[in-house]
């Protein structure tokens, strides 16, 4: 087997004195968060530039025949420098969005894009690339390869060189130069639409001067906008979030229609206020999208994106929304009605309801019809016990592995917990990787919750997995627990789902580690993880009341479910309008984009075309605070969400039709799906975990949409 190591062309002595340079010897490679200053980055990523670009070279001027070793896993094993910083970096310009790291993030951003761009369109290393033979044998990969590896490195030559054709490889000079440029301005843009909204979300917060104004919110919600009020230097009053989803948790208990509607129109302005508006912004993203789109040779950009996923085509995305729109929006109707019918009761005077007042007279409803009272519902799901009896319990139950804290080590903020996993004996050190936890919002972090990673697991590389999962809790006063709703619940589950994928992954390159796999498939192994929330097995052991102890009664715990299900028509449409949005805004000629001057023009065009226009029921993202689709890599693919979920609705009736979370049904999803990364062929993946095709119906049915049967194929 042949052996290379990558070559440094890095300057003796240059990383004296910049923690970023030097491999941590934290465990697991946990960067040293105490060590690293801001000035550390931008000569980190400099001097990185230089070492990949001096492997590259080193591969490209082999004298030898290209070989899946010196080419292939040489290009693999190249860039970790580079890797390393940018995962350091981005990981906290997303977290922890401080003025001094958004504008290294400016500086850093098309400088990256240039890098990557240099070595995707470097005709001497695509050369090589497309002249390697395809391994026959264990024999003909590297150091430590199995012949259970083959079928892997395989598919890792079929994706390079994939990979390299979709990034230009085969332009003319010219082409390649137009790409370059698109490519840079695109990553200034994205990073002007991230730092806009973060800017407007947080000068938009509502200012409360008035404690009645407050009416409905609990005094733990009041306390809560008393702290960000004192943060953001008031010396009085209240300040409310403008963050999803925890703007939707307050419109659903202020009682007041006219705090309701300041605090919704707040919401849906992000993203146009004067310095941040992100009209322009988004407008020449678009329209550069396009541009790449056809000098790849695609007609839009959604037929380029979409070409790389399960999917197949931007057709078959589009036809999910159009043959699930008419039900979902004849369901949200009928929700709307009965709210209305609701309000119209409690006041015969009040005026109609709009879409600020959904939320409320919904949760009025959820009271109403199934005695679920929202405020008293979150006793029982304290954090820490949802956390370490619910999560990592549901996690033991599955898969067999332990999380255990570990003090002695730093997370890269206050607040942020390291904890480390075992898969058997609990030996410090010795476990399968990290998990970083970061749950409370922060002015500085980006609304939403994700899951990321600062280092990949690769068995060619010998790295163990260090992920982080982030959500944006509202943090409780000193002392006491953070009282969640049941969306956090489940958003917990969802984020350790993809938590899961990376830690328990066991591919031999790191192309293939973990969530490396299509948009549209990364959802599944997070949604089915979402399931375990509400599971006796589960609930059971974490859903014990906060004063009294008590375990959740199972009457309520029934009504909770019947509750979600009566409002899955109002949630299905708000996803369905915002996926609608992305696709229109995606699936625009060269021509069509530089003709589009109005941002809200094109939204209500959009709705109206695919049936969602709903007066008032808006799109769950409008166009200027859409970060998913314009600075969150999921442009023409927020319908991602729901391909995956029926995946999951069908492969979770698999665990309930054999005996839930057990480890026996854990470990076959573990071996067939999560260790697997992107090294399988997913539909294959999915026959063999579940016994066969997809089928649908399990979707429909959870989303109460049984009349569109003819959706998703």
């Amino acid at each position: 087997m042949e052996h290379v190591t990558p070559t440094s062309g890095r300057a003796d002595g240059s990383t004296a004195g910049n923690p970023l340079l030097t491999a941590s010897e934290l465990p697991y490679g946990l960067p040293d968060f105490a060590a690293i200053r801001d000035e550390h980055v931008i000569p980190a990523f400099r001097t990185a530039f230089v070492d990949h670009d001096a492997e590259i070279a080193a591969i490209v001027a082999n004298p030898g025949e290209p070989t899946f070793v010196n080419t292939i896993e040489a290009f693999e094993a190249s860039g970790q420098l580079l890797s390393r910083v940018a995962s350091y970096f981005f990981n906290l310009s997303g977290t922890d969005a401080t003025e001094e790291r958004l504008a290294i993030e400016a500086e850093i951003a098309p400088l990256l894009a240039a890098h990557l761009d240099g070595v995707r369109l470097n005709a001497g290393l695509w050369d090589r690339i497309k002249r390697v033979p395809e391994p026959a044998s264990a024999a003909d990969l590297g150091e430590g390869a199995a012949d259970g590896d083959v079928d892997e490195a395989r598919r890792l030559l079929e994706k390079v060189r994939r990979d390299f054709t979709r990034a230009g490889a085969d332009l003319d000079d010219g082409g390649k130069a137009r790409l370059k440029d698109i490519n840079a301005r695109l990553s200034e843009l994205s990073t002007a639409f991230s730092e806009n909204l973060l800017a407007d979300t947080n000068e938009r917060a509502v200012v409360i001067t008035d404690e009645a104004d407050l009416a409905g919110l609990s005094q733990g919600a009041k306390d809560n906008f008393a702290r960000y009020a004192t943060k953001a230097g008031r010396d009085s009053g209240w300040l409310i979030p403008l963050e999803l989803p925890s703007v939707q948790a307050v419109l659903a208990e202020l009682e007041d229609p006219d705090v309701r509607a300041r605090v919704y129109a707040a919401s849906i302005a992000r993203g146009t206020g004067a310095g941040h508006d992100n009209r322009p912004v988004l407008l020449e993203e678009v329209r550069l999208r396009a541009e790449r789109a056809r000098l790849l040779g695609y007609d839009t950009h959604a037929d380029y994106v979409i070409a790389d996923e399960t999917a197949g085509d931007a057709a078959a995305a589009r036809k999910l929304i159009t043959d699930l729109a008419p039900a979902a929006v004849a369901n949200a109707e009928g929700e709307f009605k009965r709210i209305a019918d609701l309000a119209a009761e409690a006041d015969p005077e009040a005026e109609d309801l709009g879409a600020p007042d959904w939320p409320y007279w919904a949760e009025r409803r959820r009271a109403a019809e199934f005695a679920v009272d929202g405020e008293e519902l979150k006793k029982y799901f304290q954090l820490d016990r949802v956390v370490r009896d619910g999560v990592f319990h549901a996690a033991k139950l599955l898969y067999g592995i332990d999380v255990q804290p570990r003090p002695d080590l730093e997370g890269y903020a206050p607040g942020t917990t390291v904890w480390e996993v075992f898969d058997g004996e609990v030996v410090p050190g010795d476990g399968i990787g990290l998990i970083i936890t970061d749950f409370y919002s922060r002015p500085t972090k980006r609304g939403g919750a994700w899951m990321s990673s600062f280092v990949d697991q690769s068995r060619q590389l010998g790295t163990r997995p260090v992920v982080v999962n982030v959500l944006n809790i509202a943090e409780p006063a000193e002392g006491e627990q953070a009282l969640l709703t049941l969306d956090e619940v489940t958003t917990l589950f969802h984020e350790f789902g993809h938590a899961l994928h990376g830690l328990l992954s066991d591919v031999r390159y790191p192309r293939f580690s973990g969530t490396n796999v299509p948009r549209d498939f990364v959802e599944f192994p997070s949604q089915i993880n979402e399931n375990w929330a509400l599971e006796p097995t589960v609930l059971g052991n974490y859903a014990f009341h906060a004063d009294t102890g008590e375990p959740i009664p199972a009457d309520l715990v029934d009504s909770v479910k019947r509750a979600r299900t009566a409002g899955e028509g109002f949630a299905t449409a708000e996803y369905l309008a915002a996926s609608a949005l992305d696709l229109a805004w995606h699936s625009v000629t060269p021509e069509e984009a530089a003709a589009i001057t109005d941002v809200g023009e094109f939204e209500q065009r959009a709705l109206e075309d695919a049936g969602l226009d709903v007066a008032h029921l808006a799109p769950r993202y409008r166009s200027t605070y859409f970060n998913h689709i314009f600075a969150g890599g999921y442009s023409a693919g927020y319908y991602s969400y729901l391909w995956a979920e029926a995946l999951d609705a069908d492969g979770f009736d698999w665990f309930r039709d054999n005996g839930g979370a057990t480890l026996e049904g854990g470990t076959r999803f573990r071996d067939l799906v999560l260790s697997r990364g992107g090294a399988i062929d997913f539909g294959d993946a999915y026959r063999r975990f579940r016994g066969r095709d997809k089928d649908i119906r399990p979707l429909l049915e959870r989303r109460g949409l049984a009349g569109a049967a003819g959706a998703l194929g």
